[in-house]
């Protein structure tokens, strides 16, 4: 109990749980996003595949590592584009748009890969971002190790969360996202496209879980394999519930399953033998989900959501 205890004391530990954290974060603000205008998107376990892919791929073929950021946005939204075509446009059902985005986005960077590398047998390297160092913060005794060592995409995630916080709650485009999950009809009587608005926050939302999925292949990571996503998306989704739908708290509960999933790496290594190593697997996991269940019950989710809107129906 008392090396269980020590984890936490660790700079190591606090630093891994940040990077855990960020592709969970920019999953979960995407997903919300999405969710605050109307749409439920699944689609973003394969988003989140398509753009590790994609940005990794930019990266292997001689491009930068910003602007395979930028076409990884650019990738996951058309995939919200093609997401919105189906359900905002179409009103199609969005659990079976979504799925079938997933399968399709999945498929299709897998295909692109190979038909790009065929005759790989292992994962292909790039040179991904580099920590930095942070003049006067880096060199502090753990904080520096546990704070101020991270790579450029790590702040750029952090950053992202109080942007979306203001664009929501302080901007006209943020009440219309909000409005546009909420009452339709409402901006619909003020002259908005409620499509426009729907179509524009998928995309933009899309956009950002395949950042999420490019930071594993570009930042915590140096390569792309099959799996490497490993059902982080439906975290995500997971997430956006815990969070109630408000992006500070979607940053807590992006944590909060960091911490667990960094804590059990930990336990296993040091009650791997009296402890099954499952157990701690399964751990984050099984208390993410009761977490999740506890807040669940208090949440108050948008209104409109899964709802399709036609001009002249009432919702």
């Amino acid at each position: 109990m008392i090396d269980l205890f020590e984890i936490f004391l660790t700079a190591g530990f606090w630093a891994a749980t940040i990077r855990i954290a960020c592709p969970l974060i920019l999953g979960t603000i995407g997903e919300l996003i999405c969710e605050r205008a109307g749409v439920l998107n699944l689609g973003i376990e394969g988003i989140m595949t398509v753009g590790a892919m994609s940005g990794w791929m930019w990266v292997y073929q001689g491009g930068d590592l910003w602007t395979g950021l930028v076409f990884a946005a650019f990738v996951g939204a058309l995939f919200g584009l093609l997401h919105s075509l189906f359900t905002v446009y179409l009103g199609l059902s969005q659990h079976v748009s979504g799925i079938g985005i997933t399968m399709l986005a999945s498929s299709l960077s897998f295909f692109v890969f190979r038909m790009m590398l065929p005759s790989s047998t292992t994962p292909p390297k790039i040179v991904p971002f580099k920590p930095i160092h942070v003049p006067g913060l880096s060199d502090l005794p753990f904080f520096g190790e546990a704070l101020f060592s991270h790579t450029p995409m790590t702040y750029l995630c952090f950053a992202i969360v109080p942007v979306v916080i203001y664009v929501l709650y302080r901007t006209p485009v943020g009440l219309a996202v909000r409005m546009a999950g909420e009452s339709p009809m409402a901006i619909e009587a003020q002259g908005i496209n409620v499509l426009t608005v729907r179509t524009g926050a998928v995309a933009a939302g899309s956009a950002l879980m395949a950042v999420g999925g490019a930071y594993l292949t570009m930042s915590a990571f140096d390569a792309f394999y099959f799996g490497m996503i490993n059902g982080r998306g439906w975290i995500c989704v997971a997430l956006v519930i815990f969070a109630s739908w408000r992006p500070g708290k979607a940053l807590l509960g992006a944590l909060l399953f960091a911490g667990l999933d960094a804590l059990q790496v930990r336990a296993q290594q040091v009650a791997g033998a009296f402890i099954p190593y499952q157990f701690f697997l399964m751990l984050p996991y099984v208390l993410s989900i009761a977490a999740m269940v506890i807040m669940a019950r208090r949440a108050r989710y948008p209104k409109a959501l899964l709802v399709p809107f036609r001009r002249g129906e009432r919702i």
